[in-house]
This record gives C-alpha cells, structure tokens and sequence, in this order.
C-alpha cells in the first residue's frame, strides 16, 4: 500500500521509479493503482510526470 501523505507519496513513488519501473505505466501495474489517480494527486502538490525524466517533477 502506498502512503496517504501527498509528499511522502512522491518520494516514494520518484524512487520506485528510479529503481525498479522504466515509466508510470509499468509502476502503476506493479502497485495496482490507477495512473490517472496517482497523477491527480500529485497534482494537487505542484508536481506533474515528465516522460523525458521518468518521474514526478515540479510544474
């Protein structure tokens, strides 16, 4: 289960990408959650996913 906590959800997720999925996509599978979701609520905190980078960055 992933944190609740917006900010520790990005540090988790930013290094869970870094260190075991190639992008969102194969991450989200991985945890069973919907990109969509996860997006929006690392929206919500001034962060978007940048493909280029292969993690959430500041907007």
């Amino acid at each position: 289960m992933l944190p609740q906590d917006p900010y520790i959800l990005l540090s988790v997720v930013n290094t869970k990408l870094r260190d075991d999925c190639p992008c969102l996509d194969d991450f989200c599978a991985r945890e069973g959650v919907d990109a969509a979701d996860l997006a929006d609520k690392l929206a919500a905190i001034g962060y978007r996913y940048s493909p280029e980078q292969g993690r959430f960055v500041p907007c």
